[in-house]
């Protein structure tokens, strides 16, 4: 077998030939402080037991309080909300300024819109590469209208036609 070389900078650009939908996680931090931030990494695991999962670098400044919670919620962004991507990855600001919310399971910081919304209880954490690997058990979920966000090729995108129902 012949393995090509690559750099990290190759790697990056090669891996963003891959449409993902971009997710918002919130948990409650140390003291009960609402965090979040922007995330792309978010996949489906199981049907049977429902599972999910995202990875958080560990060079991320969230690293230490997402990888000491218990519960978690994902939303998944829709073609609106790019403005509130940017705000949740900003290094800088108050995240959650203007950003209309709700309680949810467990005490969890909700955002009230949404494409598609997950509330989980980490079901496992493992340390990969640069990255700690989170698996969430799906406690509840709800969607909403809309068409769907995405990351493609470093930057976020909206499609123009959602998928149909029943399509490959």
């Amino acid at each position: 077998m012949h393995v090509t070389e690559f750099d990290s900078k190759n790697f990056r650009s090669a891996l963003g030939r891959y449409v993902t939908g971009v997710v918002v996680i919130t948990a409650r931090g140390i003291g009960g402080a609402p965090i979040g931030m922007t995330c792309n990494s978010f996949t489906s695991l199981s049907l049977d037991p429902p599972l999910i999962q995202w990875a958080i670098a560990r060079s991320s400044r969230n690293h230490t309080t997402i990888c000491a919670v218990d519960y978690f919620a994902i939303h998944v962004l829709d073609a609106n909300q790019r403005k509130l991507c940017h705000q949740f990855s900003s290094k800088e600001g108050d995240r959650f300024a203007g950003v209309e919310l709700e309680t949810g399971l467990h005490n969890l910081p909700l955002l009230k819109r949404y494409h598609a919304r997950f509330e989980c209880a980490v079901h496992a954490r493992h340390c990969v590469g640069d990255h700690t690997l989170i698996i969430g058990r799906v406690l509840r979920l709800e969607e909403q209208t809309g068409r769907p966000l995405a990351f493609y090729g470093g930057a976020i995108c909206d499609l123009e036609e959602p998928a149909l129902k029943g399509a490959p």
